[in-house]
């Protein structure tokens, strides 16, 4: 028994280095080699509810936050006014169009007096017939442009989406051209993974990939869709004279760049809720098997 007990401290001091050793080679691979960041965000696009004609808002139907369906309206501006210029361009359509007809019988009854009327005189009234058939055309459009101004009074969603900080409120004034309201488009969430240069050997388009939200606890699965092909570079900025300016101070310790990886989320349980800006970590490639695989994820998630 004393010879085991002689041989047992160089035992277990052998495993504990090989298992240091071990672990070790984990995280050297894991934090090297394992194409991975925790600097992963959630993205979304954001369609702007903007108005094409200017005025008094009069009805506000949805809520802050609310689901919207493409097609459902968002707000109103008040009518009356369109209403008023369809009116007024129907009344201007009605004069320019007697005014036409009038000129057609006109220059009818000079083509018919060849013998009596001169030329220039036939020439002047055809001329006067054209210029009315261009009044009129200018007066259906008049018309037609109040008609859809009318219809644009109400916006609606272009979307499936959700209505995002909502400012809007009955009475507020406003103009064509101006966002008044946000709707998140609900079928465009993805995720942004900014990694390391020193990873990007190991990212390739159509990649699967590996999802963990900070806020939850579901691993989501997704795939590679592009990867960013230019980021900015503060030293190609030119002066005045069009001279690159180029920062004298160059340190020893040389961060790594971070390329922007677009990933595509494939499922997502329905506990889960996304909200863009969201943190995540992003572990690209194929899972690995066996105890290996749960310490990476372990050291992934809280590391």
């Amino acid at each position: 028994m004393n010879w085991f007990r002689r041989l047992l401290r160089p035992i277990l001091t052998l495993i504990i280095i090989a298992l240091a050793i071990g672990l070790g080679y984990v995280v050297w691979d894991l934090y090297v080699l394992d194409p991975w960041t925790r600097d992963g965000r959630v993205r979304v696009y954001v369609v702007t509810a903007t108005p094409e004609v200017s005025g008094t808002v009069v009805s506000v139907p949805v809520v802050d936050n609310q689901f919207v369906h493409k097609g459902d309206p968002l707000f109103t501006i008040d009518p009356l006014r369109f209403k008023l210029r369809i009116d007024e361009a129907r009344a201007r359509l009605a004069g320019v169009t007697e005014d036409y007809k009038l000129s057609v019988l006109n220059a009818k009854r000079r083509r018919g007096l060849g013998g009596v009327v001169s030329r220039e005189e036939q020439d002047v009234f055809d001329s006067e017939m054209e210029v009315r058939r261009a009044r009129l055309e200018e007066a259906r459009s008049a018309l037609d442009t109040a008609l859809l101004n009318l219809q644009r009074s109400t916006v609606y969603s272009a979307v499936d989406g959700y209505v995002t900080n909502l400012n809007l409120r009955v009475g507020d004034y406003v103009t064509a051209g101006q966002s008044r309201m946000a709707v998140i488009d609900a079928n465009s969430y993805w995720v942004y993974g900014y990694f390391e240069e020193t990873k990007m050997h190991g990212v390739h388009v159509g990649d699967k990939a590996r999802i963990k939200l900070m806020g939850y606890r579901h691993i989501l699965k997704g795939h590679v869709v592009s990867i960013g092909r230019g980021i900015n570079d503060a030293n190609g900025v030119s002066d005045r004279l069009g001279l690159p300016d180029v920062n004298p101070i160059f340190t020893w310790v040389r961060l790594a760049q971070r390329i922007p990886v677009r990933i595509e989320i494939d499922e997502m349980p329905p506990e889960v809720i996304l909200s863009a800006g969201m943190t995540a970590t992003v572990a690209v490639g194929k899972e690995k098997a066996g105890g290996r695989g749960l310490l990476t994820t372990w050291l992934q998630d809280h590391l």
